[in-house]
């Protein structure tokens, strides 16, 4: 199936490693060119040249520097890509998990950085995105199957990513009349270095890891690059009928509709 992706232009956060790589890598697998960002330059310059990045104006790949946390970066990263490829077709906001602990512990400060980052950061490069995007763009979130359940011991996550899910919700509606495109994506137990950090926390993590899976329908954590290709399409031209809608990459996991 062609999903439409040669020469479209892309951007997508914290993509150093993880998910955001991975759908990095499936994007311009299929020809698609990205822009990289993330807040280490040695850990992007691995990544862009793991794409098969260079210096020259046909790379498939570059990379920007760039932390959510800061309110001039959005602006910085799309007029970025736009300067690099010359248009944009899409952007995939993807941040890092906010840190772990129940809601009655979890200090002020912590709620405000994670909103800052994980909230308005994301919704700042929304719009951003959304002001560059023409007819057929596309935006879309890299969330979490918190969006739907709650999940022990990650109080900020479950509360901040519902309403991050219900924010790109409104934006669909918003957009939809311009042509453009709003989606959410929601891991659950992808095989991750923040999964594996979250297992690490358990008095037994392989069991931990045991028990998760056998919660799983398919009977195991996903992989980077199963996420990275549902990714793909997502933002695909494939899918220029899905929008408002979360799509789970869960195994299963998830009990909601």
């Amino acid at each position: 199936m062609d999903l439409g992706l040669q020469d479209k232009v892309y951007v997508v956060t914290g993509a150093s490693r993880g998910l955001g790589f991975a759908a990095a890598r499936a994007l311009t697998a299929d020809g698609a060119r990205v822009l990289l960002t993330g807040r280490r330059q040695d850990s992007l310059d691995a990544a862009v040249a793991a794409l098969g990045g260079t210096d020259t104006p046909d790379s498939p790949a570059a990379a920007l520097v760039a932390d959510n946390n800061d309110p001039a970066a959005a602006e910085q990263v799309v007029a970025t890509a736009v300067r690099r490829f010359g248009r944009l077709d899409g952007i995939l906001i993807s941040v890092g998990g906010p840190p772990a602990g129940p809601v009655l512990s979890t200090a002020d400060e912590t709620w405000r950085t994670s909103f800052e980052t994980v909230f308005l950061g994301a919704l700042r490069l929304a719009r951003a995105a959304a002001a560059a995007l023409t007819e057929g763009g596309v935006i879309a979130f890299v969330l979490s199957s918190s969006v739907r359940e709650p999940i022990p011991g990650l109080g900020v996550s479950n509360g901040l990513r519902p309403g991050l899910a219900m924010a790109a919700k409104s934006l669909a509606g918003e957009l939809g009349p311009r042509g453009i495109r709003v989606l959410g994506l929601l891991p659950a137990r992808i095989d991750t270095d923040r999964v594996r950090e979250l297992d690490a926390l358990a008095p037994d993590p392989a069991a931990a890891r045991a028990a998760a899976s056998a919660r799983i329908p398919l009977g195991r954590y996903g992989t980077a690059e199963e996420f990275g290709n549902v990714a793909a399409f997502a933002l695909s031209p494939a899918a220029s009928y899905l929008s408002g809608l979360m799509i789970p990459v869960d195994g299963g996991a998830m009990h909601a509709l």
